[in-house]
């Protein structure tokens, strides 16, 4: 395909005196306000630099149709490639969007900087995708970028999961992976996760020069997927990773009850090639799939609202309704590329119980309790073993980990390359759970990112062991309760879309900084954390990462009283700005679990008030 880029050059640089009528046109609309300068400048080199040239008829149709708001959507600034890599709308043209271009600069910055770091060697790449629109389409273009450049591409020749993808990198030994996933946004979106050698995503000092060498790509260097498989350069190895994947999965079961009624939904998504295979493998026979989730598509056309997310409770209320008329005892469902679980359970045992859904605290809370309880049972638990989460993460884990007698990391920034990260440093072999708010878990180590399938089977294990007590994964969180101290969390976002979104933003957490809240809820704010600090310079990788691990864009607010707090931060894949709440009391065996709880979350609520009037006023 280098000659098509090549004629591509050749009719951008005839073409460049042909648009002289659409430049025009966007100099006058950014002279009346139409469209902003940064927008103006970007569309101007897609009508001018060769490399541009097969996107230039489109632009200039738009210019000619006037219709300047899209456009300033689409061109106002270049699409973030981030640590995570980059997400956001689809559509053929902009610098603001997925498209050819965007993914093909990502693929290529990829590309050149493991070249960069790893000069002369032999080098390959694993690559997944999943069932959004498209993603079959941006996984062979990235595969075809990597074969040009020189990469063996280990390519997944069906939707897969991102876990397996992480699985994938590390089985096969890759340098770098790339997974075409938008996770549960929505079906408008895609995007590209890039992974480093150790199956996790890119972490400090190879975040930084791996987006530098993506904004300075111009030349795409690519040649067409069947060119490259039929060279042998692109190699299918789905059948050999899913059985080793599922092997992997399988080794992290533990022999107990059985005896489990599971509806299980992939949401439309790729779910049921690993969480199906992996209950399966673990001995769990009696799981059915929910019928009217059960479709790979990208539409999402039977989920709430169209967006895929196990993080919202209204994804649950049909499957609920057909597990209670049919006598199930647990639902479970994953986001669209099943890194995220989130479950529906019964209250108390019996038919007409009531049902209600656990928020991703609460499933990580349970899990941790439950994987060291049977580790302290098997004599496995030592001083070095440890668990894992974010600092927006319930602290109720850590009560329960020091209780075992094992160490809780807890002050890492959100994201899970940061728990990969971790377990890379302190010992994989000591690693027990890796968990954060949004619905993430990952045991065992054949990965170094989330994974809905493992977390399904020792969350069905749990389910089944207390069903055999006759308790439910509710009943069992109010031991905890009374165990640990009653805990209450709450998350909520404020959408800031566009330029001046991103503006208002920085805005909003410079004023946290220097005028922050006197109170909230009724309780004083007394004591401010800034997290954005510099970082020192380190010799080794692993303790540069481990650094910036704990520093970022988040301010913490602790509140009068133990336990209560708040983090905010700006979200990093998306036009909004996210709040954590927190709030606690301390153990009573004798409490009643359910009047604190109602206690706490009106505390919450009068805490989200506040915060939100505060936004408001930026």
């Amino acid at each position: 395909m280098h000659k098509t880029i090549r004629e591509a050059e050749d009719l951008g640089a005839e073409r460049m005196m042909d648009w002289g009528e659409p430049l025009t046109a966007l100099s006058e609309a950014e002279k009346r306000g139409e469209i902003s300068s940064s927008a103006a400048e970007n569309i101007r080199a897609w009508l001018t630099e060769p490399y541009y040239a097969a996107y230039a008829p489109q632009v200039a149709e738009m210019i000619e149709a006037r219709r300047w708001r899209e456009l300033n959507d689409l061109f106002w600034q270049v699409i973030p490639f981030g640590t995570g890599g980059r997400r956001g709308r689809m559509f053929p043209v902009g610098t603001n969007a997925i498209n050819d271009r965007t993914i093909g600069e990502s693929a290529q910055g990829v590309a050149d900087y493991v070249k960069r770091i790893k000069p002369g060697k032999s080098l390959s790449c694993g690559i997944a995708y999943d069932t959004r629109h498209r993603s079959r389409h941006f996984a062979e273009l990235c595969a075809g970028i990597m074969a040009a450049n020189g990469f063996t591409v280990h390519f997944l020749d069906e939707y897969r999961s991102t876990p397996e993808m992480s699985f994938l990198i590390r089985y096969k030994r890759c340098d770098c992976g790339i997974m075409v996933t938008a996770s549960h946004n929505p079906p408008s979106d895609n995007a590209v996760k890039v992974y480093w050698s150790t199956g996790g995503q890119v972490l400090p000092p190879h975040d930084r020069g791996m987006i530098e060498c993506v904004k300075q790509v111009q030349e795409i260097r690519a040649m067409p997927f069947t060119e490259a498989s039929a060279k042998g350069l692109v190699v299918p190895c789905t059948e050999e990773v899913d059985a080793a994947y599922r092997a992997a999965l399988a080794r992290q079961s533990r022999p107990g009850p059985r005896d489990l009624r599971v509806l299980y939904s992939p949401l439309h998504g790729v779910g049921s090639t690993a969480v199906l295979p992996g209950l399966e493998a673990a001995g769990f026979e009696q799981v059915e799939v929910f019928g009217p989730h059960a479709e790979p598509n990208g539409d999402f056309p039977n989920v709430v609202d169209h967006v895929a997310n196990p993080e919202n409770p209204r994804v649950f209320d049909a499957m609920i309704d057909e597990a209670r008329r049919r006598g199930f005892d647990l639902v479970l469902a994953t986001d669209p590329d099943a890194d995220r679980l989130g479950c529906a359970a019964p209250v108390t045992p019996g038919a007409d119980a009531s049902w209600t859904t656990l928020t991703g605290n609460q499933i990580a809370s349970l899990l941790a309790d439950y994987l060291l309880s049977r580790s302290r049972a098997e004599a496995t638990l030592t001083p070095r073993h440890y668990v894992v989460e974010t600092l927006v993460t319930t602290r109720l884990i850590g009560r329960i980990a020091r209780a075992y007698g094992v160490r809780c990391i807890d002050d890492l920034m959100v994201g899970f390359k940061w728990i990969g990260g971790t377990m890379e440093y302190e010992g994989p072999e000591w690693f027990l759970l890796g968990v954060e708010e949004s619905y993430g878990y990952l045991v065992g180590d054949h990965a170094r990112d989330k994974d809905g399938a493992v977390a399904a089977i020792i969350l069905c294990e749990l389910a089944a062991q207390l069903k055999q007590r006759g308790m439910t994964l509710p009943m069992q969180l109010e031991e905890l309760f009374r165990r640990y101290g009653v805990h209450a969390e709450r998350a909520f976002s404020v959408a800031m879309p566009g330029a001046e979104g991103m503006t208002k933003m920085a805005a909003l957490m410079s004023k946290f900084r220097a005028a922050p809240p006197d109170r909230l809820g009724g309780l004083d704010v007394t004591r401010t954390h800034d997290l954005r600090r510099a970082i020192g310079d380190y010799e080794d990788d692993l303790e540069l990462a481990m650094a910036a691990a704990r520093s970022g864009d988040v301010v913490i607010l602790d509140l009068a009283g133990s336990g209560n707090r708040v983090a905010v931060r700006p979200s990093g894949t998306e036009p909004k700005c996210k709040f954590y709440m927190f709030a606690a009391e301390p153990p009573n065996p004798t409490a009643d679990v359910a009047a604190v709880r109602d206690a706490l979350n009106a505390r919450l609520e009068a805490v989200e008030a506040d915060l939100r009037a505060y936004a408001s006023r930026v």
